[in-house]
């Protein structure tokens, strides 16, 4: 048995101004820019929603610009391994996580928990 659950939102930027990139986000979402804890994590930048919402990162990349999804889970592979059975396919592990395509092929990331409010929060799988 696992649990999983929507974690958050990454907004991909093809750029070489993550800082101008996450002023944007900031300013268009209504959200801060939370203090970067890890000055060698240089590729995200984390914006502050709302108490009990959802994350919301900007990250820098070098594909095309776009938008995709976290699901979060405190058995990685399990997650991994049941999205598979609906359909979905690994396409890289990146540290301790799975970048993966839906059958309809939006990409989306299974993650290990990060928000405060996970336990509470997330579905049971069997």
């Amino acid at each position: 048995m696992h649990r999983s659950r929507f974690a958050g939102i990454i907004i991909d930027c093809q750029t070489d101004d993550l800082e101008s990139a996450a002023e944007f986000w900031s300013a268009a979402l209504g959200y801060p820019r939370q203090h970067v804890a890890d000055e060698g994590d240089h590729i995200y930048r984390t914006l502050q929603p709302p108490p009990r919402e959802t994350y919301v990162e900007v990250q820098t990349v070098s594909h095309p610009s776009r938008v995709h999804l976290d699901i979060e889970a405190d058995d990685v592979e399990a997650e991994v391994t049941r999205l598979e059975a609906l359909g979905a396919r690994r396409l890289e592990k990146i540290r301790g996580w799975w970048v993966m395509e839906a059958p309809t092929g939006q990409r989306f990331c299974v993650v290990p928990p990060a928000n405060a409010h996970f336990a509470e929060t997330a579905n049971t799988w069997k």
